[in-house]
């Protein structure tokens, strides 16, 4: 984290509703100052900034499409300008790559288009987002990747999807390495089903499912976005610094 004493700041992808929402609002009500993307819900963005602001914290919320490296120049110039304006800040503290979408689909249904998809969001897109952000990254600072409980354990639909979280369970650890010089720790956060909107809202609204899910967790419900929100604030904070390179399974202990 940076020797500053000024607050440290977080940028959140996808932090405009669901998982990410919750991580920043967790972040904001620890002090952290928080900068959330949006790709298409701007209105639902400026809520979540308004409802941290409403609270006394700092927020700002930035348009980005992490499926468009193309735009990444411009996004990081965007950055650099809120830190300034709005934090009085040159460098971010905390980048959490928590964007992404989902696709349902067998393995031998799986189109190319929709393998595409998921690699320039997930994979592609993590990769080369952190790299363009790298240089506003303090010295000392955090990056949190999230993947899936899918990555460890298997439901048929999801080979796609959990080949991506894979890979960026691989790059966790290389970034860890490479970027242990400067201090910096990188770890993995795997959700397991959780309540949100995410494939349609499947897990959330279909009551059997649901059910179905809840009697495979050890602790005997389906996950909620705040037992996510909460991980990451913990995750992110000071006591957690020594903690790089790992994946981090926030399940309810599913699938055990």
């Amino acid at each position: 984290m940076s020797t500053s004493k000024q607050s440290p700041v977080a940028l959140v992808t996808g932090g405009s509703r669901g998982l990410g929402k919750s991580m920043a609002l967790h972040l904001a009500d620890r002090g952290v100052g928080v900068i959330i993307t949006y790709r298409g819900g701007a209105a639902e963005a400026a809520d979540v900034v308004k409802q941290i602001e409403a609270k006394g914290g700092k927020a700002a919320a930035l348009a980005l499409d992490v499926a468009d490296t193309r735009g990444f120049g411009a996004f990081a110039e965007a950055v650099k300008a809120e830190l300034a304006g709005r934090f009085g800040r040159d460098r971010l503290d905390y980048l959490v790559n928590n964007a992404g979408i989902g696709v349902h689909a067998s393995f031998a249904e799986t189109t190319e288009e929709q393998f595409d998809a998921l690699v320039n969001v997930h994979l592609k897109g993590t990769f080369f987002l952190t790299q363009k952000l790298l240089p506003l990254i303090a010295d000392g600072g955090r990056i949190l990747n999230v993947s899936s409980g899918l990555a460890r354990f298997t439901f048929p639909g999801y080979a796609a999807y959990a080949a991506m979280k894979g890979g960026v369970e691989v790059l966790t650890r290389y970034l860890a390495k490479e970027l242990g010089p400067r201090k910096i720790s990188v770890n993995v956060l795997a959700p397991g089903a959780i309540e949100t909107d995410f494939g349609g809202g499947a897990v959330r609204d279909n009551a059997e499912l649901n059910k179905m899910i809840a009697a495979q967790t050890a602790l005997g419900r389906v996950g909620l976005p705040d037992d996510i929100g909460g991980v990451v604030a913990v995750l992110l904070s000071p006591e957690s610094h020594w903690i790089t390179g790992q994946r981090i399974e926030a399940s309810g202990g599913m699938m055990l």
